[in-house]
């Protein structure tokens, strides 16, 4: 049972940061390779997509750590476990002060309505979202490194 949860969580939040790495390092610089008004629309177009399943994701792979640790908790490696879902914490914690606040504007956007500083406010997005890939990264490893 154990060894299925380890695998299962490494597994989702793996995903989870291929998925962010993705979006940080190839899709924003797709979206911003293209003239403005197809930029913004297709940063609006992720972020409804990828909004709308995130927040399942972050929540189902804190869990998931957060399960490891309790049921693991005399197994060696849990401490790297715990120190993974605090991480996770943080990018959730990130995600609900930060990121989301900024996604839930640009979502909205189009090239009518978006407000002037849209750019910035799109850029701030990136800096804070590869904060966030940073400490997922590091949460993967520590996961990856708890299953040896």
């Amino acid at each position: 049972m154990l060894s299925a949860l380890e695998v299962v969580t490494t597994v989702v939040v793996g995903v989870m940061v291929g998925v962010e790495f993705s979006v940080a390092f190839i899709i924003n610089r797709i979206l911003n390779a293209l003239p403005e008004d197809s930029r913004q629309l297709g940063h609006a177009h992720g972020g409804r997509m990828l909004g709308a399943v995130m927040p399942f994701w972050y929540i189902g792979s804190l869990v998931l750590a957060a399960a490891w640790a309790v049921t693991g908790w005399h197994h060696a490696g849990t401490g790297l476990v715990i120190t993974a879902a605090g991480l996770l914490i943080l990018t959730v914690v990130l995600s609900l002060l930060v990121l989301v606040p900024l996604n839930n504007r640009a979502k909205t956007w189009t090239p009518e309505n978006r407000p002037a500083d849209w750019k910035e406010q799109m850029n701030r997005w990136h800096r804070w979202h590869y904060v966030r890939v940073a400490l997922l990264i590091a949460a993967f490893a520590l996961l990856a490194a708890a299953l040896t």
